[in-house]
């Protein structure tokens, strides 16, 4: 059961529909979904709710998942996030199933009374959390998880079958004007604890001082229907950034692509930042992006805030930094780049062959396994 579904974009919803294909290779999996999922594969019974938004998704989601367990008396009922706890929860008792959740940080930390108040107990009733990284497990347990129920289960990605060539990441280059420059890649929607705009405030002007010309290039855009949602467009708050230090042709934001074009502009960066904030109610969970694009050759500098140094070796697929240290973020870059992403390509590709998603699967079905009355 999960909000988080394609066609909708971002990690969690690339996660949750490859956690249905994943355990429907051992389990006969049935997913309650938003109006509008997309089919998840042949093994997967996919329900879609008729009613749009979260109120109307968790209303139907109670009332069918209640049915649909009673009814097929099914050995688990498994949330994609804390969101779904509650209904989860009550559909696993009366169904005498065993409840379990994979838990993002966010759904732990959000600071919100109502969700609180009326989520978090059933958190904390799950037979079984799964984690998505060290920073979440400890997150789960701080808010009064049973360190006994609970288990780290990193997300997965998808590992390209072959090297891009350069022909295509050449091409990038061309059609979007970028030939000669050194391409700082962002990748992601565009939420407050991202920190594009203080990165470009206050790291990129140091980066194009000493590496012109380098520019940086933005793919995706401002979250929609985030738990932890803002009034404020990051974008908005991005491009006001650049035009204050006068580097507005050295910022370009391309928006959401495809996955061709993904893979065209991993292949054609020469490094990928992840400026991530600590920001009270909001968490980076994990730092899938980093993985994706360590899968593609392409290192990462990050800062050490929340799950993201599970996935970022340092020295290894990047660097890591403390938070809030513009100038460690400045020297770490330009070391890349001085370097050159050659010198990363191959260790960062080995170390997201950990990741696949099927070592993902393996292990949540094992988290699932390793329960114990």
């Amino acid at each position: 059961m999960t909000r988080n579904l394609p066609p909708l974009r971002g990690g969690m919803e690339r996660l949750n529909a490859q956690l249905a294909v994943e355990m429907s290779l051992v389990y006969d999996v049935t997913v309650l979904a938003p109006k509008g999922s997309h089919q998840l594969g042949e093994g997967v019974t996919l329900r879609t709710s008729p009613m749009g938004g979260l109120a109307g998704f968790l209303l139907w989601a109670m009332f069918t998942s209640i049915l649909e367990a009673v009814t097929r008396r099914p050995a688990w009922v498994l949330g994609g996030s804390g969101l779904v706890a509650p209904v989860v929860w009550i559909a696993a008792r009366l169904s005498r199933a065993r409840a379990a959740l994979y838990v993002h940080g966010l759904d732990l930390v959000v600071d919100n009374a109502v969700y609180r108040a009326g989520w978090l107990p059933f958190v904390r009733r799950a037979d079984r959390i799964i984690a998505n990284s060290r920073n979440t497990a400890a997150l789960a347990v701080a808010v009064g998880v049973p360190a006994s129920h609970t288990i780290i289960v990193n997300p997965g990605t998808s590992l390209p079958e072959a090297t891009v060539s350069p022909k295509v990441a050449a091409a990038f280059r061309e059609k979007h004007g970028f030939v000669g420059s050194k391409i700082l890649l962002s990748v992601g929607r565009l939420t407050a604890r991202k920190g594009l705009a203080n990165f470009i405030d206050h790291v990129l002007p140091g980066i194009v001082q000493t590496h012109s010309p380098a520019i940086l290039v933005v793919i995706g855009d401002d979250a929609q229907d985030a738990l932890a949602g803002g009034d404020t467009s990051q974008r908005s708050q991005a491009r006001a950034a650049a035009i204050r230090r006068g580097l507005d042709d050295c910022v370009h934001f391309l928006g959401p692509v495809n996955e061709d074009e993904l893979l065209a502009a991993y292949a054609a960066s020469d490094v990928h930042v992840f400026p991530i904030r600590d920001v009270r109610g909001d968490v980076e969970g994990f730092g899938m992006v980093a993985i994706e694009a360590a899968a593609n050759g392409l290192p990462t500098v990050a800062t050490a805030v929340g799950g993201v140094t599970d996935a970022v070796a340092e020295n290894v697929s990047g660097h890591l930094v403390p938070c809030d240290d513009n100038v460690a973020f400045i020297r770490a870059v330009s070391a890349v780049l001085d370097k050159g992403r050659g010198a990363f390509e191959t260790k960062a590709r080995t170390f997201a062959l950990g990741f696949a998603w099927d070592r993902f699967g393996k292990g949540v079905r094992s988290a699932l396994e390793d329960v114990h009355d």
